[in-house]
């Protein structure tokens, strides 16, 4: 017998009826199979060890009774498929404070992995920034909670628009690269309540169907089998009613995980199957279990099925089509932060008969790391390709640091000197060993690789080349513009050579048409209107103690802004920091509680000579009587786009959720009063105020 499958726009009950159904009808051996992946590994050996050649097999599936599978793309940069677009990473998304983008990139995502094949991305990654040195910062938005989870929601809400289902990731605490396999984070319940999980609630609250469990171990046990985590947190205290499932190999450690809340081990069975089967049958494991985690996984995949697609087709002539690669250039435009200038930009382009492109960075493609995120894109123009095809191949002088007299020649030949400098997959990213490959070798060629790649970062400077070129280029340019442009996935240190130059843009890793925006924003055809969405420090010994070797480490209430306002370090740029080339005014901030909303407006105007986006971040002053309190704390922002002499008014609802503290298991409000801020950055010494009495 084949159960029928629904129709579009079939009820919920209807659903629930369905799933009931197949539970009765399905043997355990069945169900227990739809709770592991099925063929990653034959999968990955047919395509050359080449990571994401097909869809994977991730849940689900069970062929006698019609019942479909989960079908897996990772994607924080675009979906790793096929040749897809490929965006600016998720950390320079968020330096856009953009959510209106990321729901447009959401789509765009859910339409290509819908077109290949896939009806589950793994693209959400919302794991705080603790320190810069995490290899996969460029996978996350940032370093706070609240911006998280607005940018969280609008890019997996965009997904599954498009009947795909997204997992928010990885649930929880996995904010250190290299000992991610088994490293302890030992957190008390504040700190964990308040500032690493309450963006996953939210967006669960927002809709968003599925959680990708983490590989680390918190207060002593792997998130993959931590009931609290999975099943009090999630089920018990948030009314999550999606599915959970593993990250790729060494997620899963024991059978009894299932029973902790974890609903899908993948990408294979190599820890349940058999054996969860044989633990049920021997009655370690109640079949109540099974029956709970196939529930979820069906409802989930039911529902999907059940709903009306909003286009009619989705072939593949929609992946990386013209609208999609526009979007990802209007991503990197937006992303990119202006860091410091002192008029040398934009450039006079009339005054700009040739120009200085030095540093290897500004040829080679480099659109973050060579592990899961990996999107191979059609196309990628890198800076040197977009300067040359802006300006002409022959107003274009290049060098790099291998040949320091011929760069500092070039620097002394033109009218201005763009330096790109950072990071590429072999300092930072996920951590690929090198007796694995995961698509970072071509196809074909052997497994072992010759050195590891990725992986976290324990210094968070330039590279002695790319200083030394920094310098002679200055030195040669005689006074003449120079602007360094930094690629990386989070915050380089500058101190050491800011002095010496003009300005200083960082566009992260900005995707396929990262060079042709960085030619518009260096030209003056666009404003660079990014923030920072992490701190800078002056000193390194400024942020939290990281260790990415370290078996066991404590996590607190501070990093980011909050840890430097409390302990009065004054960072090089504050988090929201970036400049523009317009000129903007704030006003008339206003505040309002409505039931368990907080209403905020401001007025913007742009005061400056040209369009331009402009972030507006509304901060919190608590009374911090009941509890200590971060001294500001982000509960809202929205960015907003002005013409020259433009004003308008920006509204925020946030949920006053936002205001509480945790104790013993409960959520307080603590009373007395607030200042609310509209400020330019965390560090704002002239915010605007309004009283707020709670």
């Amino acid at each position: 017998m084949t159960a029928p499958m629904l129709a579009p726009g079939n009820h919920p009950d209807a659903i629930a009826a369905q799933v009931e159904r197949l539970l009765a009808e399905a043997t355990l051996a069945e169900k227990v199979a739809m709770m592991s992946g099925k063929g990653f590994f034959k999968a990955f050996a047919e395509d050359g060890r080449v990571w994401a050649a097909r869809p994977y097999r991730a849940g689900g599936g069970l062929e006698r009774l019609g019942v479909p599978a989960l079908w897996f793309t990772d994607g924080p940069r675009g979906v790793a498929r096929g040749q897809s677009t490929c965006f600016p990473c998720t950390m320079a998304r968020g330096a856009s404070f953009d959510v209106g983008l990321e729901r447009r990139i959401g789509e765009v995502m859910g339409i290509e992995a819908r077109a290949q094949g896939c009806n589950l991305s793994g693209a959400v990654c919302v794991n705080l920034l603790r320190h810069p040195g995490w290899g996969r910062a460029q996978e996350t938005y940032g370093e706070d909670p609240v911006h998280q989870a607005e940018m969280g929601i609008a890019l997996g809400t965009g997904i599954q628009a498009h009947k795909v289902i997204a997992t928010v990731k990885h649930f929880a605490l996995n904010s250190i690269e290299n000992s991610r396999f088994y490293v302890n984070v030992v957190i008390d319940e504040r700190s964990l309540h308040e500032v690493y999980l309450p963006h996953f609630r939210e967006i669960l609250d927002a809709g968003i169907k599925s959680v990708m469990s983490a590989y680390n171990k918190v207060n002593g046990e792997f998130c993959g089998q931590h009931h609290e985590l999975l099943t009090g947190i999630l089920r018990g205290e948030w009314g999550f009613d999606g599915f959970v499932h593993s990250d790729w190999v060494k997620g899963v450690h024991a059978p009894y995980g299932a029973a902790a809340g974890l609903d899908v081990e993948n990408p294979e069975p190599l820890v349940w199957g058999r054996h969860l089967l044989a633990a049920v049958e021997a009655g370690q494991i109640a079949p109540a279990v099974i029956d709970t985690a196939c529930r979820r996984i069906l409802t989930t995949l039911l529902a999907v099925e059940a709903a009306e697609a909003p286009l009619a087709d989705y072939g593949e002539d929609l992946v990386s089509c013209p609208a999609h690669v526009a979007l990802a250039r209007e991503a990197a435009e937006k992303s990119a932060v202006l860091l410091e200038n002192d008029g040398a930009l934009p450039f006079d382009r009339a005054r700009l008969r040739r120009l200085a492109v030095l540093g290897r960075l500004a040829g080679i493609e480099n659109t973050g790391d060579f592990g899961s995120s990996r999107v191979r894109a059609r196309h990628v123009v890198m800076p040197l390709a977009g300067l040359a095809e802006a300006l002409g191949e022959g107003a274009i002088l290049t060098g790099d640091e291998s040949d320091l007299p011929a760069a500092a020649a070039a620097a002394a030949a033109a009218d201005a000197v763009v330096i790109v400098v950072g990071t590429t997959a072999d300092e930072e990213g996920e951590y690929i060993p090198g007796d694995i490959n995961l698509g970072q070798e071509a196809a074909g060629q052997a497994a072992r690789v010759a050195r590891s790649r990725g992986g976290d970062r324990t210094h968070l400077g330039l590279p002695a080349a790319q200083l030394a070129l920094i310098r002679a280029a200055a030195a040669a340019a005689a006074g003449k513009p120079v602007v360094v442009v930094i690629v990386a996935g989070s915050a380089i240190m500058v101190e050491e050579w800011r002095g010496e130059v003009s300005a200083i843009l960082q566009t992260f890793y900005a995707g396929m048409e990262g060079g042709r925006a960085l030619a518009r924003l260096l030209l003056g055809e666009v404003s660079p209107s990014g923030r920072l969405p992490f701190t800078v420090a002056r000193d390194a010994g400024d942020y939290p103690p990281f260790d990415p070797a370290v078996d066991e480490v404590v996590y607190d209430l501070w990093h980011g802004y909050a840890k430097f306002s409390r302990e009065g370090k004054k960072p090089r740029y504050p988090f929201g920091h970036g400049l523009s080339y317009a000129r903007f005014s704030q006003r008339a901030l206003g505040v309002r509680r409505q039931g368990d909303r907080l209403h905020l407006q401001v007025a913007v105007r742009n005061d400056g000579a040209m369009a331009a986006g402009h972030v507006v971040l509304f901060m919190a002053e608590a009374p911090g009587v009941l509890a200590p309190r971060w001294p500001r704390k982000l509960i809202g922002f929205a960015r907003v786009e002005l013409a020259p002499g433009e004003t308008r008014v920006v509204e925020v609802v946030a949920p006053i959720s936002r205001l509480m503290i945790r104790d013993a298991g409960r959520w307080l409000l603590e009373p007395g009063d607030y200042r609310i801020l509209a400020v330019r950055n965390a560090d704002d010494p002239a915010p605007l105020v309004a009283g707020l009495r709670l």
